[in-house]
């Protein structure tokens, strides 16, 4: 079978517009200083991407691959074809096309870090995603528009996408994205593709800050899950309460408001993303405070009702507020506010199902909001650890509500047999992979960190969905 196309046939292919994808299997950095009109870029850094690519492309697609010089896409043709691709390379590569040449506008591949930051800066984003609707019904990026991959190269499925934004594909872990952007690329859209998908997406931090008379509180977003951690300095000291992968991060914020990070906290043993407390720790050569009422195989300082953690000029207070774990203990600095950890948040309260005693649970919890947290003064500022999609942070930018506030949520109005009754009663999905990444927390098994983001893909589940 010839799978040879001379630079004459190609372009005649590019001028009937015929059902065929060119791919462009050069470096990003050659292919972004000029390419084919109409081919897209296609770098696979492994035989496992590469056989995962194959599958997402339609099997009735002509594929014709370009390199520099025609050797290697002669080689991914040849393995193509025998997978039963209607497979081709362009004859002597790129160096033999006389034909019309573009440069690219906007990179093939953006970081989730970058992306963020486009995102916050302007609206000249379009985000595209390419998975199936149950999965993007699951968790997405705000604003994002879903068009499964699958429906993608056919005729109309286009006519939503703007031409005046810079496209940005999406998918689980940047396969099918990749894919996409073959799919756009033919209809002359340029687009990028998210590195890692979702997956890595998840994985991307943003930091704000709050500064108040002595004390600076900058909070630490973990973007795709809405998990929150704080790091609160005093007088040049910082502690760390409840952080997330990837630790380095945590030494950046605070090394830039000029603080030392020499104590870690975790509230409780997390249920829906792997804590980072451990590692934080030991690259800081801070202590490391865990609850003592946690069953935690770590070294560790522990933890108590009514302990006290010194840093800088002040100290905060532990508080036990069992209820969505049995040992879950909140911190109070200066009467004014409260890192609840998981308990209440700022549109609900913590679930008290995760280790399958609800009921207990339940009543622990119903005693820890009415008796302890809701207790303080009305204008107490309460620091939660995670938030839902949807919910806006403060005019600071900051995630907190107000005991006031907290008082009106739903539930929190019913007697204790109401409210025990009606929590065991609601149902919502577990976090996935919950079981491990307890185990993970607790210290029982070992977790390598590239392992981390599938791990914790998905959106956090540990309140109650009301």
């Amino acid at each position: 079978m010839n799978i040879e196309i001379s630079s004459v046939e190609l372009a005649q292919i590019l001028q009937e517009r015929s059902n065929s994808l060119i791919l462009d299997i050069r470096s990003k950095d050659n292919y972004m200083s000029g390419h084919i009109s109409g081919s897209a870029n296609a770098v696979c850094t492994s035989m496992q991407q590469k056989q995962i690519i194959m599958s997402k492309i339609p099997p009735n697609m002509k594929v014709i691959l370009i390199d520099e010089d025609g050797s290697e896409a002669k080689q991914n043709a040849t393995m193509m074809a025998r997978f039963g691709f209607d497979a081709h390379y362009l004859k002597d590569g790129f160096k033999s096309w006389t034909g019309q040449i573009v440069k690219s506008t906007q990179d093939t591949t953006i970081s989730g870090d970058i992306l963020w930051n486009s995102i916050r800066q302007d609206n000249d984003v379009f985000l595209l995603d390419v998975r199936e609707p149950q999965e993007f019904a699951e968790f997405k990026i705000p604003g994002a528009v879903n068009i499964p991959l699958s429906q993608l190269f056919m005729p109309g499925s286009q006519l939503q996408i703007p031409k005046d934004k810079k496209i940005v594909t999406i998918c689980s872990h940047g396969n099918r994205s990749m894919v996409a952007t073959f799919a756009l690329a033919q209809n002359g859209l340029e687009s990028t593709s998210l590195v890692g998908g979702m997956s890595l997406w998840n994985q991307v931090l943003g930091a704000t800050t709050l500064k108040e008379n002595d004390i600076v509180i900058i909070q630490v977003e973990k973007i795709g899950k809405g998990c929150l951690s704080h790091i609160i300095g005093s007088n040049g000291e910082a502690v760390v309460i409840d952080p997330t992968y990837p630790p380095s991060k945590y030494l950046e914020y605070a090394q830039k408001e000029g603080l030392k990070i020499t104590k870690v906290i975790d509230t409780h043993q997390h249920a829906d993303h792997v804590s980072a407390a451990k590692e934080l720790s030991q690259i800081t050569g801070s202590k490391l405070y865990l609850s003592k009422l946690e069953e935690y195989k770590l070294e560790s300082e522990k933890i108590e009702d009514g302990s006290s953690i010194s840093f800088g000029t002040k100290q905060l207070l532990v508080m036990h507020t069992p209820g969505h774990t049995p040992g879950g203990m909140s911190l109070v600095l200066d009467d004014k506010y409260v890192f609840s950890g998981d308990i209440l948040f700022v549109e609900g309260i913590g679930r008290p199902d995760l280790r399958d005693q609800a009921e207990e649970f339940a009543a622990k919890l119903y005693d820890t909001l009415h008796n302890k947290i809701l207790k303080f003064n009305d204008n107490v500022r309460i620091f939660p650890t995670h938030h839902s999609e949807g919910v806006n942070p403060t005019k600071d930018g900051i995630y907190y509500t107000t005991v006031q506030n907290a008082k009106k949520l739903p539930l929190i109005d019913l007697d204790k047999t109401e409210f025990v009754n009606k929590v065991v009663g609601i149902t919502t999905p577990r976090p996935m992979n919950y079981s491990m990444i307890i185990k993970i927390n607790k210290g029982i098994i070992p977790i390598a960190p590239e392992q981390i983001p599938d791990l914790e893909m998905g959106p956090n589940r540990c309140s109650i969905r009301m």
